[in-house]
């Protein structure tokens, strides 16, 4: 008997499986060696402009390399489009897409249990399951990665950037939008539901995922593209029933932008009244700190980093309306 996914003998369907990175190394083979003992038909592997020699080794390890044309913009969601389109004019579909960043691992018995969840649910067009952190302990910006990924399991508004998809419904849509740099795989859901699909979070480990994020510059980063994400999101759905992302971009302009500039407008007049509205902050903190679930310690951390990343997340925010109004394109916004 063939070892499949953890599963001795049991069969998957046809499950194709779209990576993309760059200069992942290491990473990127342990990538596509998981997805090759999970039993994945045909492995794709984009690359973004990789100088590590990331296209030889993945050709090396089995995978069809596409190379990304870099005087073009690049986005993630182009990256897996171009997977895409090589699936769509490649021969016969597959019935599902798995979807993976080459510095994730995809976790022994999750393609298997997705495609039964899939199989058996005919309105279920994405499944994903609960990414993990790999190195928690390496630092107070990896954890709140982790403690990010820990969302509920059920019926779901979207996934993330790993999740296998079924094929019909996901070409059907067009795939990703091309120019958003950044919440590709939300407005993607998006559009999936309101086609009469459904998203689930399964309760089941899927991939492990290593941020390496150690500097708090990284940490901005990160949160000012949020923001981005955002505030664009808001742009192109935040008029239809889901409200897609409207209140994130309030907050964010909220807590990060209106808030420090009216405490700085109310300074020269009544410095009492500043120091009065500017306790807002510690407030909050202590109100999302008494959030329990976690330890205490890293309750503390959450809210903490919660709180200051308001004004990374309107620095992003604000970007998306400069540009938008300047009628240019703001460039990626990469934290490594």
């Amino acid at each position: 008997m063939v070892e499949q996914d953890g599963n001795f003998g049991k069969p998957l369907p046809a499950v194709d499986a779209i990576v993309i990175g760059r200069n992942e190394g290491g990473r990127l083979i342990d990538c596509l060696a998981s997805l090759q003992a999970a039993g994945i038909r045909r492995l794709i592997y984009v690359d973004s402009g990789s100088s590590d020699g990331s296209p030889e080794a993945a050709r090396a390890a089995g995978a069809e390399v596409v190379a990304l044309d870099m005087t073009r913009p690049f986005t993630a969601a182009r990256a897996r489009n171009a997977g895409l389109a090589l699936i769509r004019d490649g021969g016969a579909l597959p019935d599902f897409v798995h979807f993976i960043d080459g510095d994730c691992q995809l976790q022994p018995g999750w393609l298997q249990a997705a495609c039964d969840f899939l199989s058996q649910h005919p309105q279920a067009v994405v499944a994903c399951g609960r990414r993990r952190e790999r190195f928690p302990e390496a630092s107070v910006y990896n954890r709140l990665c982790d403690l990010e990924w820990d969302t509920p399991v059920g019926e779901a508004a979207a996934c993330g950037g790993d999740a296998l998809m079924r094929t019909g419904p996901i070409l059907a849509s067009g795939g990703y939008r091309d120019d958003l740099i950044a919440g590709e795989e939300p407005e993607l859901c998006l559009r999936l539901r309101r086609a009469g699909g459904q998203v689930w979070r399964l309760d089941h480990e899927m991939t492990l995922h290593d941020a390496a994020m150690t500097r708090f510059s990284q940490w901005w980063r990160r949160s000012r593209r949020a923001g981005h994400a955002f505030a664009e999101g808001a742009a192109l759905h935040g008029s239809g029933p889901e409200r897609h992302w409207v209140a994130e971009t309030r907050r964010a302009l909220a807590w990060g932008a209106i808030l420090p500039l009216a405490i700085l407008a109310v300074l020269f007049v009544s410095p009492s009244l500043a120091l009065l509205m500017a306790l807002a902050y510690p407030a909050q903190v202590l109100r999302l700190a008494a959030r329990r679930g976690v330890s205490q310690a890293l309750s503390w951390q959450v809210a903490v980093f919660t709180v200051l990343g308001k004004f990374a997340e309107a620095q992003g925010v604000l970007s998306f309306w400069k540009n938008r109004l300047l009628g240019r394109r703001g460039g990626l916004i990469e934290y490594k």
